[in-house]
């Protein structure tokens, strides 16, 4: 009987330390101090970050510094709206040795070319900066009340060819998984992809240029609402980033 009771308090107790170990793993991870994407260094060089108003004031001199190569800012949303960081932190980032773009957040619920013209008004051309970004994901209520997909790719292919034609770059497209394979695959293949994937490595059936492998980052050089920053590579090595700006 002894030895039941005995055996009875180890399970217990292993049971207890498991869920303690457990809940620090999920806290360690939900808070960005583990992340679930650690892609190889040696096999993707290249890193960087992309940025809104929600890092608040940014110190670029200090964020350069943190073994990243890139910078994507974002510029606009929609028909009319501007990140109210934008200037400042073009300005800035412009300052350092990163390689900085822009990216548009795009609407389901606005025109394709009333959007362009927003990031067209608000971004000017510059061949050191590298080509546009379209952030194409569900936001607000759209995933349980999705946007009819024919008038979707329409009202983006507006919106590419317009900025292609204005900054005579092809555009990059941001896309969530989910968002690639129920809207945009078999549509805008020629275009190079900016894939998301946090918990695992991209599963598409095709190449990406860039990978946003977590957004639970933690780097020095912001203080704004969100403590997080997104976390990116390209896929290749320091020749082929050579080769792509």
């Amino acid at each position: 009987m002894k030895k039941l009771r005995k055996r009875g308090r180890i399970i217990i107790l292993c049971f207890v330390i498991a869920v303690i170990l457990g809940g620090a793993c999920l806290y360690a991870v939900y808070n960005g101090y583990i992340l679930l994407n650690n892609p190889s260094k040696n096999k993707y060089p290249i890193r960087g970050v992309d940025v809104s108003h929600y890092q608040g004031e940014i110190d670029w001199e200090v964020l350069s510094s943190e073994r990243i190569q890139f910078a994507y800012i974002k510029a606009t949303e929609g028909s009319s709206h501007v990140d109210d960081r934008f200037l400042y932190n073009l300005e800035q980032a412009k300052m350092t040795e990163l390689l900085v773009g822009a990216y548009h957040f795009f609407s389901f619920d606005s025109p394709g070319e009333e959007q362009a013209k927003n990031f067209i008004k608000n971004v000017e051309v510059d061949e050191s900066m590298l080509p546009p970004v379209v952030d194409v994901e569900y936001y607000g209520n759209k995933k349980k009340n999705p946007p009819n997909a024919d008038k979707l790719r329409e009202e983006l292919q507006i919106y590419l060819d317009s900025i292609q034609e204005y900054y005579n770059l092809t555009p990059i497209i941001y896309a969530t998984e989910e968002m690639w394979n129920a809207y945009l695959k078999g549509y805008f293949d020629s275009y190079p992809l900016w894939i998301r994937n946090v918990i695992t490595k991209p599963k598409i059936e095709r190449e990406w240029t860039f990978w946003q492998y977590t957004n639970r980052g933690r780097l020095k050089g912001y203080q704004g609402e969100e403590a997080y920053i997104d976390l990116n590579v390209f896929y290749g090595d320091k020749e082929q980033w050579k080769e792509f700006h």
